[in-house]
């Protein structure tokens, strides 16, 4: 069952996937400490527009993803909005305590989950899981039992999905009716779940086996199909990176968005 989507390569796709993701760490370690709302506001567009314009994606596809995480924004924003700290009241109602700082508090806790979503968006859709594993074994030193069991479980999820409606299909041929409702639903992810499961485990033997039979050794010196190595694009995506902090800074102190500039509560 083939659910790959149509995308094209962009200069995204040639970053070493280990030195990215180290980027990306370090990226989220920095933006945990960024109070200023407007710098993360800016951050966060200029972050979109990278992934928008250079995922290899198209628009609509981008746009797709990125509804869900609206949602987010929101449970995460309103609980800090509702029931935060202030002193400038906007609206008291019962436990319902809105403020000035609470707002732009609850603005800021949003904010900055729908950067790290997209920032975690952009790593899924422009690396390759094989490369990252080989990468990960060869500049971070991954032991290979670990990154080929996180291969081989990697394969297995397109598998489980197409075994999935194969189940279903011949639930369907020998008459078994799915029933609708939370009464039926344990009885209806017993149905699945079961069979699931034995297929995962014997496939997951066999595939032991199989690697065991041909000299698989989970630790010391080894050979690789592919080779990932550093390159120019490793220079861009980091200098990408910087680039953006810096714009985004000097557009939030130019071109303030909010009037509130450090959300923390008594700053």
């Amino acid at each position: 069952m083939n659910i790959e989507l149509e995308h094209r390569e962009t200069w995204l796709h040639q970053i070493n996937p280990s030195f990215k993701l180290m980027t990306l760490i370090g990226l989220f370690v920095f933006l945990l400490f960024i109070h200023y709302l407007n710098w993360l506001l800016y951050l966060g567009l200029l972050f979109f527009l990278l992934l928008w314009v250079f995922s290899g994606y198209s628009y609509r596809t981008v746009s797709l993803m990125i509804l869900p995480f609206f949602l987010v924004f929101i449970s995460t924003a309103s609980s800090m909005i509702l029931f935060g700290k202030g002193e400038t009241t906007w609206m008291k109602f019962g436990l319902i305590h809105i403020t000035e700082e609470s707002f732009y508090r609850g603005i800021h806790v949003g904010l900055r989950t729908i950067v790290f979503a997209i920032l975690g968006l952009l790593f899924a859709l422009t690396t390759r899981p094989v490369k990252l594993f080989y990468s990960l074994m060869q500049q971070l030193r991954l032991k290979p039992k670990y990154a080929y069991s996180f291969m081989a479980g990697f394969r297995l999820i397109p598998i489980m999905i197409e075994e999935f409606f194969t189940i279903r299909n011949a639930m369907k041929v020998r008459g078994v009716e799915e029933r609708r409702g939370i009464k039926h639903l344990f009885h209806k992810m017993k149905s699945y779940s079961i069979p699931l499961l034995a297929q995962s485990i014997r496939r997951a033997h066999r595939i032991a086996v199989a690697m065991e039979t041909k000299g698989f050794k989970g630790s010391g010196q080894r050979t690789y199909y592919y080779r990932v190595t550093f390159s120019k694009y490793d220079g861009y995506f980091l200098g990408s990176i910087l680039f953006m902090v810096v714009l985004s800074y000097y557009f939030s102190t130019h071109l303030p968005i909010f009037p509130a500039e450090d959300v923390r509560y008594g700053n």
